[in-house]
This record gives structure tokens, C-alpha cells and sequence, in this order.
């Protein structure tokens, strides 16, 4: 948003530029004027400005014109109201049509100051055809007078042309010092928007670390707990297998003793009076007993 000293100072610029245009205005329809009344003296080449200068003073005049409506076209977006504006652009439309107008009056002036000059040449003619001692000066007076007119012509023209050129590079400076300032608030709206991505890829990035951190861990808890898994599954199975050898020789055992009795003829079951009417436990019982507990 512009702060208020801008829309002051736009506002004091459109103001110069109008009274600018009014006096290029006024002075392009004097050399306009000058330009139609051209060589309607009777004795046209003794002219104050000679018509190739009042036409470079014409055109000077319009380039001078065009350049002020470019600098309104460019100041009436820039006021502080809408109805500023509206009334700028009005302006503007008035300010081209009154350009258009004057280069089709500079055209017809222009073919009236050749038919003038067509008219004072034939006159002229005349008078020197006639004799007499005012054809005489008026000779001699032609000759004088002609060096010194095309010399003044060729610096006018020279200078008239320069005066264009400098023109024409004001116009270009201005154009560049635009695109410049577009330019300049493009950038400044990049730089903006790249900021906020710089935030958002910093947010990103450490999100990424964070999950990458968590992926660590969780990897390393998945093998610590299939690690004691396997640690547990091997450590039952072992117990399984002692307890299954365990149990084998207890039954080879008892087998065994039961088979040396059975030997001595010995009918007396397990668990009856043995020597002296002593009782003996059968030693199978608890040895199951414990087996089974160990399961």
C-alpha cells in the first residue's frame, strides 16, 4: 500500500504534467498556425523562420505531447480515489484526441503554406520577369540571403533532430524505470513466498529426522524382542529335553530293580514290609512324583 507522502507527490505530478501540456499545447497551435500562414507575403523567402523550422518546432511540440500522455497513463492508476482516476483517464482520452487532431492540422497547414509559397514563388516570378530597379534588389537580396538560409536550415534540422534522439531516450529511461520497478516488486514477492517455503522445508526436514530416529528405535525394539523370543523358545526347549532324558533314566532304573527282584524270587510287591517288617516305599511313585513336578 502506498503511504501518503507517494499519493501526495502523484497527485502534485499529475498537476505538472497538465500544465505542462497545456503550454505545449498552446505553443504547437501557434507553430501550426504559422506553418498555414507561411509565404503569404508577397516576397516569401524573406521570412523570420523558414518553414523546415517552424515544422521541427511542430513536431518538437507533438513528441513533447505524446511523452506527457504516457506519463499520465502512467500516474492515473497511482491516485488515491477512484474518482481521481476516472477523471485522469477522461483527461487522457481528451489529451489523445486533441494529439490526433493536431497532426491532421499540422498536415493541412502544411499543404496551405506549399500552396502559399506555390502563389509567392509565382509573384515572384513576375516581379523578376518585370525589370526595374525592385526586381534588381530583390535579386540581389535572394542570392545574400541564400547561403545564410541553408546554413540556419542545416543547424536547425541537426538540432531538431537531437532534441528527438533526447526524447526518445527520456521515453526509453522512463519504460526501463517501470519494468525496473515491476521487476523489483516481483522479486520482492518471491523472496517472500521462498521464505515461507524455507520454514516449511525446515519443518519437513526435521519431521523427516524425527521419523527416521523413531524408525531406529522401533527397529532395534523389534530385535531385542524377537531376540528374547528366541532366548525364551530355546531355553523351554533345552528344559523339555533334560526333563524327557530325566525321565528315561528313572524308567531304565526301575525297570532295572524290578527285574533283579523278579530275580531272587523275591513275590513281595513294592511297597510291603522289607526286613524285619520294615515298610519301603515304592520308588517309583516318587520318582514320578518328582517328574511330574519338574513338567
Amino acid at each position: 500500500m502506498m503511504c501518503k507522502w507517494d499519493m501526495d507527490e502523484v497527485v502534485v505530478q499529475v498537476e505538472k504534467t497538465k500544465r505542462e501540456w497545456d503550454d505545449a499545447y498552446e505553443k504547437t497551435i501557434e507553430h501550426i498556425l504559422a506553418i498555414q500562414e507561411y509565404g503569404k507575403s508577397r516576397r516569401g523567402g524573406e521570412e523570420k523562420i523558414s518553414l523546415q523550422r517552424l515544422n521541427g518546432l511542430a513536431q518538437d511540440g507533438l513528441s513533447l505531447l505524446n511523452s506527457l500522455q504516457f506519463n499520465l497513463d502512467l500516474l492515473a492508476p497511482q491516485l488515491p480515489s477512484d474518482d481521481q482516476v476516472q477523471s485522469t483517464q477522461s483527461l487522457l482520452e481528451t489529451w489523445k484526441n486533441q494529439y490526433q487532431s493536431l497532426r491532421v492540422n499540422l498536415r493541412s497547414a502544411n499543404l496551405k503554406a506549399k500552396d502559399n509559397m506555390r502563389k509567392a514563388a509565382q509573384q515572384e516570378r513576375e516581379l523578376l520577369l518585370g525589370g526595374g530597379t525592385e526586381s534588381t534588389d530583390l535579386r540581389r537580396k535572394r542570392q545574400a540571403n541564400a547561403g545564410v538560409t541553408s546554413d540556419a536550415e542545416s543547424i536547425t534540422e541537426s538540432l531538431r533532430r537531437s532534441r528527438q534522439l533526447m526524447v526518445q531516450e527520456v521515453e526509453r529511461s522512463t519504460n526501463t524505470l517501470v519494468a525496473f520497478d515491476e521487476s523489483t516488486g516481483v522479486l520482492k514477492k518471491a523472496e517472500s513466498e521462498y521464505k515461507g517455503h524455507r520454514s516449511l522445508l525446515s519443518r519437513t526436514r526435521n519431521l523427516l529426522s524425527t521419523m527416521q530416529r523413531q524408525d531406529v528405535i522401533d527397529r532395534v525394539i523389534l530385535i531385542i524382542g524377537f531376540s528374547l523370543f528366541v532366548c525364551a523358545v530355546l531355553y523351554v526347549v533345552s528344559k523339555r529335553i533334560g526333563i524327557l532324558k530325566l525321565q528315561q533314566m528313572a524308567t531304565a532304573a526301575i525297570k532295572a530293580q524290578l527285574a533283579g527282584k523278579a530275580a531272587n524270587g523275591d513275590a513281595m510287591p513294592l511297597g510291603q514290609e522289607f526286613d524285619g517288617g520294615n515298610t519301603v516305599p515304592n520308588v517309583g511313585i516318587p520318582l514320578q512324583q518328582r517328574l511330574h513336578d519338574e513338567l
